[in-house]
């Protein structure tokens, strides 16, 4: 992205008499950017005049290592764009690839593909509330939130081996089965779960302080969240009522039921801070209301569909999407008849949250540029692949 040169990033300029006028850079190694990100920002004082994403720091070509190796073998190299919500990620690029051979994952598969991947949306999201918190000062939540993914972590790596980055689909299902007994430890971690989403609404959500710092702040109103292709819980965030598992319908979501979860203004504003950050706990909600649904229906089967040794799919393209963590995860495919992909092509929810921070930040504190970039729940590697 480019940065004008206007932003001299080292000169204090003084224009009139106690005016000072100064550029720094909010990164690319600071706790609150969430990653290898930096922000180019130019502030008179704590009044922020603008601050640009100078994106980069962490490009390691996860495209084209895609067009590089076997269709099969980018499978782990997906892990790396989203480390948080990796699922997803293994996800979005299975669906795509098997749009080009014309397979289809078994149903069994499908709803471990559902449990798996809503398990990694609560994970994520508790990693999101609670660096969110911490940053606007509250240290407590962040253990509280990480106690409470450790628990998730634990299950997951009952069911794949890995912690972080799972490798766990595979084009045309998924790599095992659930493990003998797992699904009734998954129940009695969502019992707690339903029971502690409440917990946090009171030590954090509806805390007098955390609701001040974030409400009226970094409003994001349902035009512009449109008009910048913001995705997820940014999008819905701003009242905007856009999900693809139920708009798009995909794998096994058709058969499960549940809300969508849209900010509302309750505290504030809609399309603020809060709201971004309350759409976020009300969605862990709906997705242990999924998972209980998927292995209360959870179909006997094949957890993987016949697909050949060597995958040659014909000439064409395809796109897989997915509702991430972060919102729509789209995966463009292009295959020539080889082994490999003639293109690959990955759309972000983090890449395009990037293009709003500028427009959201004139005018405002310094403290609430930290709140804003929290509040849309960038991680850097889906903003540099």
């Amino acid at each position: 992205m480019a940065i004008d040169m206007e932003l001299d990033r080292h000169i204090l300029r003084r224009t009139d008499a106690g005016d000072e006028e100064i550029v720094v850079n909010f990164g690319p190694q600071h706790p609150s950017t969430h990653g290898v990100i930096n922000f180019v920002t130019q502030t008179n004082g704590e009044v922020i005049r603008r601050s640009v994403p100078d994106v980069g720091y962490l490009h390691r070509g996860l495209e084209k290592i895609g067009e590089q190796v076997p269709y099969p073998g980018y499978m782990p190299f997906t892990d790396r764009i989203d480390y948080l919500a990796a699922m997803f990620a293994n996800e979005g690029y299975a669906a795509a690839i098997e749009r080009l051979l014309g397979v289809e994952a078994p149903p069994r598969a499908k709803y471990i593909r559902a449990i798996a991947g809503e398990l990694c949306r609560i994970s994520n999201h508790f990693i999101s509330v609670g660096t969110m918190a911490q940053d606007i000062g509250a240290a407590t939540p962040l253990t509280h939130a990480l106690r409470e993914r450790e628990s998730i972590n634990d299950l997951l790596e009952e069911l794949c081996g890995a912690r972080l980055t799972f490798n766990y689909h595979r084009i045309g299902g998924v790599a095992f089965d659930l493990p003998v007994g797992w699904g009734d430890k998954v129940l009695r971690f969502l019992d707690h779960l339903d029971s502690y989403i409440q917990e946090w609404d009171r030590l954090i959500t509806f805390n007098e302080i955390f609701v001040k710092r974030l409400a009226n702040v970094g409003i994001i109103t349902r035009e512009m969240a449109i008009n910048y292709g913001l995705a997820g819980p940014n999008l819905r965030g701003s009242g905007v009522n856009w999900d693809i598992r139920r708009d798009m319908p995909y794998g096994a979501y058709p058969d499960f039921e549940f809300n969508i979860p849209v900010g509302t203004g309750r505290v504030g504003t809609v399309g603020d801070c809060w709201d971004r950050f309350f759409v976020r706990v009300q969605e862990m909600v709906e997705s242990s209301k999924i998972v209980r649904q998927a292995l209360a229906k959870l179909p006997e089967g094949d957890i993987q569909a016949k697909v050949p040794r060597k995958l040659k799919p014909d000439a064409g393209e395809a796109v897989g999407r997915v509702e991430s963590a972060r919102g729509e995860m789209l995966y463009y495919a292009v295959s020539d008849g080889s082994e490999k992909a003639y293109r690959l092509r990955v759309r972000t929810g983090s890449f395009m949250a990037m293009g709003i921070v500028e427009e959201l930040s004139h005018g405002i504190m310094v403290a609430d540029l930290i709140a804003v970039i929290a509040s849309l729940d960038v991680v850097a590697p889906e903003v540099d692949r």
